[in-house]
């Protein structure tokens, strides 16, 4: 059975960082495109960062873009968030998905969530003084 299991969540101070892992189980990722949503409480889910099975695609979010860094590394099956320059308004549920027909879309384009199929169970990132 497919499985993401989400990691690294925290407390941190603002402008601090925390480097969130996405493990794949039960399939290998290494042809799937792989996405990060988070969901901060009384928000939608908004999809932040994504990308392609040969991380010569990536894209984030306006909202996290020169903050947030995704990379992988097929040989563990895992998939890493490096977010940077923390903001207390980067609090949330972070979760990984992925789809056998998922496409991270190019760099500007939003980060829907069409084709997601597995998620993980999220990991609390909290980010305040």
């Amino acid at each position: 059975q497919a499985k993401l299991a989400e990691s690294g969540g925290g407390l941190v101070q603002p402008g601090g960082s925390l480097r969130l892992s996405c493990v794949a189980s039960g399939f290998s990722s290494d042809f799937y495109n792989i996405a990060w949503f988070r969901q901060a409480p009384g928000k939608e889910r908004e999809g932040v960062a994504c990308i392609g099975s040969d991380e010569q695609r990536t894209n984030f979010a306006d909202s996290v873009s020169g903050r947030f860094r995704i990379f992988r590394d097929n040989a563990k099956n895992t998939v890493y968030l490096q977010m940077n320059s923390l903001k207390p308004e980067d609090t949330a549920v972070y979760y990984c998905a992925t789809g056998a027909s998922y496409y991270c879309p190019g760099e500007g384009l939003p980060i829907g969530d069409r084709y997601l199929e597995v998620w993980g169970q999220g990991t609390l990132a909290t980010v305040s003084s």
